[in-house]
């Protein structure tokens, strides 16, 4: 069964903000990106499905956003604290059921807290666990956090797993993991047929829980 694309907007394109709206795209969502700074929304356009030019400390340029029809919007603006607020709450008026947001500092994280965000993030703190678990595996190429309980990670196949196919390997099974995306030599993330064997240039994204990943070394 092909996977039920999302709706996702990010809010404020910094490097954080643009990372995650290009990787989302590439993984198959419906990207919505909005920032005030024309460049950035130029330079993005054809890497995600829509990109608009809007202030977004302004109540009418992000109520025509639209963020009601989304399924999940990320405020990335961690260094303007008003547009922040402000683009968490009109998105929690409007009954987007997932709001994450982008904190500059503890105090931060609570009024964001308070005022609805589902989600708060520290990317620096993140950056630092990821690089730690990168540099301490010899498969991880990346992941990051969906939600308080699981992760994405991109992992290269473990030598014991090439020339094997998902219904032999049983990872659902074996390791309590998904696969939910396959990326060959050269190519975009996709859809991985399970009768395919596994070469050693693959990258897969598995979907994997928070606890779980002390083991995915």
């Amino acid at each position: 069964m092909k996977k039920e694309k999302k709706s996702i907007a990010v809010l404020g394109l910094g490097k954080y903000g643009q990372s995650l709206a290009e990787t989302l795209y590439d993984m198959g969502e419906d990207v919505l990106v909005a920032d005030i700074n024309e460049k950035l929304i130029r330079d993005i356009s054809g890497k995600v499905t829509s990109a608009v030019c809007a202030d977004l400390s302004v109540e009418d340029e992000i109520e025509a956003l639209g963020l009601q029809n989304m399924d999940v919007v990320y405020v990335c603006m961690g260094g303007n604290n008003a547009a922040s607020i402000l683009s968490v709450s009109i998105a929690k008026e409007k009954g987007v059921k997932t709001v994450i947001a982008k904190a500059s500092s503890p105090r931060m994280e609570k009024i964001l807290g308070r005022i609805g965000a589902d989600k708060i993030i520290n990317p620096e703190k993140e950056v630092g666990i990821r690089n730690a678990r990168i540099l301490a595996s010899e498969h991880i190429r990346d992941f990051f956090e969906i939600d308080g309980k699981l992760c994405f990670v991109e992992y290269q196949p473990e030598k014991s797993w090439l020339d094997h196919d998902l219904v032999e390997l049983n990872l659902r099974k074996m390791h309590n993991v998904n696969v939910v995306a396959i990326k060959k030599a050269h190519g975009k993330w996709d859809h991985i047929d399970p009768a395919r064997k596994l070469k050693e240039e693959d990258l897969l994204m598995l979907v994997v829980k928070k606890e779980d990943m002390d083991k995915w070394r």
